[in-house]
């Protein structure tokens, strides 16, 4: 199978979509000539300035647009070009994309896709390096991907851009230029379908965007000291597949979950939640959350490493586990 990086795999979805369905356009902040991590770098050659055009530095209007195309009929993607931005035009996702359908008995659809991406990039700072997906599993009405590979990057988006609902989609500016496997041919990827990336008896790792890739590094650490992870991609926390995270953690019974935001009103809590509620009785050793730091975003290296989650803090969580 080809290998084509992250960004690529989110064009080729956006690209796919677009010829497939003349309601698919896209927008947002230097997207015209995809200077905004090259994700839609040549879109504009293919689709012109109708269906592909740059905004003003405005994310309230760039989503309340979206809200108004949706509730015509059309499938508005718009791009935030960081999620630190998503604040800024909270009310129209929350307020008005997420509650639309259920106000109007569902009589109205809201076809949209926010894109945005997350996490560190390298010495960003405290307001462009936040990783914000815990805030918007908290607005019913609305779906949230937060896919770790280009494989699911491409199906997800694809995925999310065919459903009648508002969908967050939170990408990871680190996994960007990270390639992939990715299959030529048309494929989908559900929502609400976990994916285990490696099996192991002794711990289940339930990993969450870009900690996917530290956890699978953490496992392979842990395999020469003898210790056997699973490391558990939800892909989609809203819908989160409890069924898978509650098997795997069934069977190695004890569990680490992993985020990049902030441990305090992590997503890591509600995970942790649901497995305390349901199968508390059938862990051996009580749960462990590693996240980053609850702290604004350094600006130094040395710092934002200290703050974030990493390979290394994985394996220790693990290790400590393993001492129960």
């Amino acid at each position: 199978m080809r290998e084509i990086k992250y960004a690529e795999a989110v064009r080729e979805a956006l690209a796919e979509e677009m010829r497939r369905d003349e309601r698919v356009f896209v927008y947002g902040e230097d997207v015209e000539l995809g200077y905004a991590f090259t994700v839609c770098k040549g879109l504009i050659d293919e689709f012109g300035r109708d269906r592909v055009w740059d905004t003003p530095i405005c994310e309230q209007t760039i989503v309340g647009v979206a809200v108004g195309a949706a509730m015509m009929g059309m499938r508005p993607v718009p791009e935030i070009q960081f999620c630190d931005l998503l604040p800024m035009c909270m009310d129209q996702i929350c307020n008005s994309a997420a509650k639309l359908r259920y106000m109007s008995g569902g009589q109205i659809k809201i076809p949209l896709v926010v894109r945005s991406p997350a996490g560190k990039w390298g010495c960003f700072a405290a307001q462009h390096s936040q990783t914000l997906d815990a805030w918007f599993t908290n607005v019913p009405g609305l779906k949230v991907a937060v896919p770790a590979t280009p494989y699911d990057a491409k199906g997800l988006l694809k995925t999310a851009i065919r459903d009648d609902s508002p969908v967050l989609f939170i990408e990871r500016k680190a996994l960007y230029q990270i390639p992939g496997p990715v299959p030529e041919e048309e494929y989908l990827v559900p929502f609400g379908e976990a994916k285990i990336h490696r099996e192991g008896k002794d711990v289940t790792i339930v990993a969450i965007g870009r900690m996917v890739s530290e956890s699978l590094k953490a496992a392979e650490q842990l395999a020469k000291e003898g210790i056997q992870v699973t490391v558990l991609d939800p892909r989609t926390l809203v819908p989160l597949d409890t069924k898978a995270i509650l098997d795997s953690v069934r069977q190695a019974h004890r569990v680490v979950i992993v985020e990049e935001g902030p441990k305090r009103g992590g997503v890591g809590g509600e995970i942790a939640a649901v497995i305390a509620e349901e199968i508390l009785d059938e862990l051996d050793a009580p749960i462990r959350r590693v996240a980053a730091l609850d702290t604004p975003i350094p600006f130094s290296k040395v710092l934002e490493d200290y703050v974030l989650p990493d390979e290394h803090k994985i394996a220790a969580a693990v290790r400590d586990l393993m001492a129960f």
